[in-house]
């Protein structure tokens, strides 16, 4: 799912554009998600050899909580924590059922000399003030007979409760495989921090994952692979390895992991693709297709013509397919895809003009709906509810599905001002197999960039929608898809901490969130997740370089969030070290430079070495303005881009200096300050056709001395560049032209021909630095 298209949806972050308001009041106490209300009370309780862990009222399910704290604290402290359930009146940790605590998630957390009491409607509130309390705890490991350490947790009263009801992380075993054992501790780091809902991505084209007894040449077949792609897809000509790859989850595997989740109060959404993503279906029963195949699962990712076919044999198959799944899954919800399922097998398909013909149907997408449609009325019928991507809006909506928003935000407003359920997951801020790091030793991802700061930033409820409307965005979702990540620990990378930014959007009233709170306790949270040995990324401490404009030139300032640190810089291509010179404040900046920077304490080097370099032109840091702005996802970098003196990396389209534009021309005029004599525009475009971003069709200069009359200087209408170049400078000569405002009007390619990826849409046109000389 999501494949060539999410290529296309991720959007950069500066430094600059992340400012969310005011800086709140610090959190008092160091918890992720920050809770609603926390207020502190003089003294602390201190945990000995005598607490116990007390399970009042007899509830199971808060006897099974109770349980799981002792576990968790015994590992941490040592100490032996007897569970109980009647209280004998001496120090404890108390877990009480109580109704006055109004949200079912919600619990309050009140701790003092004598001990701590944690209060909830119902044991998924208890869990969660669990949580909450784990982190009240510094994360050493088990201490030694010898260690005189205090286990103390400060005195404070929490009210607590999340602001969405979905809350959500999702995984794609689809393109790799991973095992139980590592779903299993997936689905801890989604309870650790409160989140309650795990998306599991369970078919693709590239590989089915789970057992259905009836069709046992899914997993015999569909499961497995011949070899996989080598390198990025973006790489032409497209290299394949020759080994075998697959695997599924046995429906035993299956229920055993279902199991785990409850007992942490999160329910699993499968996810059976359909009617698109199916090739590895496909090539165990080719019969379900319109064509009759024959079909292999995809070594290639991407998005594949052969689709299930609307015959009524593909909905008796894809129905015994659910019944099992519903007998394995118990939550109200089956995710059924929806997403990118190309019409072209559709249209020349007699079978399927037979079903519009009957149906009533005007065209393909009609068909897709009806498609949808007949699929929602079984799940209806089994009292299940249908979730799908939000191209089941094309062609009208099922009555009652839920649309999970990717391509941005507009499905999402669409869908809930149909009055219809929607779960927030636009790439440009939920994806998080792109690149967070622009720094050049991040592992491979499918491109984009979005940083911690970025998923931070976002709110899920568009503010387009009036409060009614609003009442129908149940939450949102962080998206992992795998394509170019293997094992467990690359996904803990990708996925943390930015899944624990989005945590915080999701339970935090938005009143309470700051970023720069939120960074103030990141720190000492991951220190829990080191004692876990997950592997997350650390980019918080990395060297941000932030680029401005200047009277001539521009400004280039550096900055850490590593305490009492010190950022020293090197001109000359070597590493920096503690001799290496000093910056302070703002450099101003008029001709080339690469420079490279850390930050430095206590002698040494703490951070990685940032590199930044600078290509100084007569435009760099003036004034330009667009007639049409990019396209959301690409325009993070603002329009400055154009003309900041940073060229974009050749390998991440996505990492804010590249502007994006569809279905428009980007044109872009320059205040040069005064009238100059000039020689050439030099331009950089980024050409992946696998991508749908193609050169453009012509360029044309413009040249100005009052900002009113422009006459055209130059044109350029011919690109002979291999197809398999990636990133392409086209130089203007310009003849000696004098003026002082430019005009750079670059025309889009177009539609895409036939027999190329996304043929019949809009190219996309990335631009990089416009340089003037």
């Amino acid at each position: 799912m999501n494949c060539l298209q999410r290529l296309l949806l991720a959007s950069a972050l500066l430094i600059s554009s992340c400012a969310l308001g005011p800086r709140q009041e610090p959190s008092p106490l160091p918890i992720i998600p920050r809770p609603a209300s926390v207020v502190r009370s003089a003294g602390a309780f201190i945990l000995d050899s005598s607490t116990t862990v007390v399970a009042e009222a007899g509830d199971t399910a808060f006897l099974h909580v109770a349980r799981m704290a002792a576990d968790l604290l015994r590992d941490g402290t040592g100490l032996p924590l007897e569970v109980v359930t009647q209280s004998t009146g001496g120090r404890s940790i108390v877990f009480r059922k109580s109704d006055t605590i109004r949200e079912g998630e919600g619990y309050r957390l009140a701790s003092g000399p004598t001990g701590v009491v944690i209060e909830a409607r119902t044991a998924a509130g208890a869990f969660y003030g669990l949580q909450s309390l784990r982190q009240l705890l510094p994360p050493d490991r088990q201490i030694d007979a010898q260690s005189r350490r205090v286990w103390s947790i400060p005195a404070a009263t929490i009210l607590d409760a999340p602001r969405y009801a979905y809350r959500g992380m999702h995984l794609d075993v689809a393109r790799h495989f991973f095992p139980v054992s590592f779903v299993k501790r997936y689905i801890d780091l989604l309870a650790m921090h409160k989140m309650n809902r795990f998306h599991w991505h369970l078919t693709e084209d590239q590989g089915w994952r789970i057992e259905i007894k009836r069709y046992p040449r899914l997993t015999s077949v569909g499961a497995w692979r011949k070899g996989t792609l080598i390198g990025q897809y973006s790489d032409m000509p497209h290299r394949f390895d020759s080994v075998r790859y697959g695997g599924y989850y046995t429906q035993e595997e299956i229920r055993e992991v279902v199991q785990y989740a409850q007992e942490r109060f999160v329910t699993i959404i499968p996810e059976i693709e359909m009617p698109g993503h199916s090739l590895a279906a496909l090539s165990a029963y080719p019969e379900l297709s319109c064509t009759g195949g024959s079909f292999e699962a995809a070594m290639l990712w991407g998005i594949f013509d052969d689709i299930y076919c609307t015959k009524d044999s593909v909905f008796t198959f894809l129905e015994g397919v659910l019944t099992e799944v519903m007998d394995l899954f118990p939550g109200t919800y089956i995710h059924i895809g929806g997403d990118e399922a190309p019409k072209t097998r559709w249209a020349a398909c007699p079978r399927c003009s037979t079903t519009k013909a009957r149906e009533g149907l005007k065209d393909d997408h009609e068909l897709q709906s009806y498609f949808i449609r007949r699929i929602e009325k079984f799940l209806t019928a089994h009292e299940r509810k249908l979730i799908g991507w939000d191209e089941i809006l094309e062609g009208g909506l099922a009555s009652q599905a839920t649309v999970m928003s990717w391509r941005g935000v507009e499905g999402g407003i669409d869908a809930a001002r149909q009055r219809h359920d929607v779960i927030m997951t636009p790439g440009s801020h939920c994806y998080f197999d792109y690149y967070q790091s622009r720094l050049p030793d991040e592992p491979v991802a499918i491109g984009g960039f979005t940083t911690l700061e970025k998923v931070y930033s976002y709110e899920p409820t568009p503010q387009e929608l009036t409060p009614e409307e609003a009442k129908h965005i149940l939450g949102a979702q962080g998206n992992v898809w795998t394509e170019y990540i293997a094992d467990g620990s690359h996904v803990e990378y990708m996925a943390y901490p930015r899944a624990i930014a989005l945590a915080e959007v999701l339970w935090t009233p938005e009143a309470g969130r700051d970023f720069n709170d939120f960074a103030d306790r990141l720190p000492g949270h991951t220190a829990h997740l080191d004692r876990m040995n997950v592997n997350y990324a650390n980019h918080l401490f990395d060297i941000r370089s932030l680029v401005g404009p200047a009277e001539e030139g521009i400004t280039l300032s550096l900055s850490s969030r590593y305490p009492g640190t010190t950022i020293r810089y090197t001109t000359d291509g070597t590493e920096p070290t503690e001799g290496s010179q000093r910056i302070e404040g703002s450099m101003g900046i008029t001709s080339d430079l690469d420079l490279r920077a850390a930050a430095f304490k206590g002698g040494r080097r703490i951070t990685r070495v940032n590199r930044t370099r600078v290509s100084m032109h007569l435009a760099a840091g003036k004034p330009v303005s667009l007639t049409a702005p990019p396209h959301d996802n690409y325009s993070a970098g603002g329009r400055q881009a154009l003309v900041n003196g940073l060229l974009a990396n050749d390998d991440r389209y996505g990492d804010g200096e590249w502007l994006g534009w569809s279905g428009q021309n980007a044109e872009a005029t320059i205040d040069l300050l005064h009238e100059r004599s000039l020689t050439s525009v030099r331009l950089r475009f980024y050409q992946g056709v696998g991508q749908w971003i193609w050169l453009p069709s012509s360029v044309e200069i413009q040249a100005s001395n009052d900002a009113s009359s422009y006459h055209t200087v130059a044109t350029k209408d011919a690109f002979d560049v291999p197809s398999t170049a990636k990133v392409v400078p086209v130089e203007v000569p310009l003849r000696g032209t004098s003026a002082r405002f430019l005009k750079v009007l670059v025309r889009r390619h177009g539609i895409i021909p036939e027999g190329q990826p996304g043929a019949g849409h809009e190219a996309w046109l990335f631009v990089d630095e416009i340089v003037v000389r």
